[in-house]
């Protein structure tokens, strides 16, 4: 079944463009795994601050062989640091 994840990054103040680097850092590796679907970063119209990676797997293995890969996870040890929450992704499946 496929799956879509939806994760968000709220930057500190100040860390604006760290976060957004970081992000388009990750996407392009991301992109070329041959479970992934689709995947793209976001930043919202009304928060600078706020940011978000909305993508599509083939299946929830494709996706854990992606949470498992180096990029993924220097992304996530470096975003760690420049966000004001703890990580936040949603999985989710499509219902119409």
């Amino acid at each position: 079944m496929e799956l879509f994840t939806f994760a968000r990054f709220h930057a500190h103040p100040g860390h604006e463009s760290a976060v957004e680097k970081a992000l388009r850092d990750v996407i392009g590796p991301s992109s070329e795994e041959p479970g992934c679907s689709r995947i793209g970063a976001f930043r919202s119209t009304r928060d600078p601050q706020l940011f978000y990676i909305h993508s599509r797997w083939r299946d929830e293995a494709a996706f854990g062989i992606h949470a498992a890969m180096p990029h993924t996870l220097r992304f996530l040890e470096r975003v760690a640091q420049l966000i004001d929450h703890p990580l936040d992704v949603a999985r989710a499946e499509h219902i119409g």
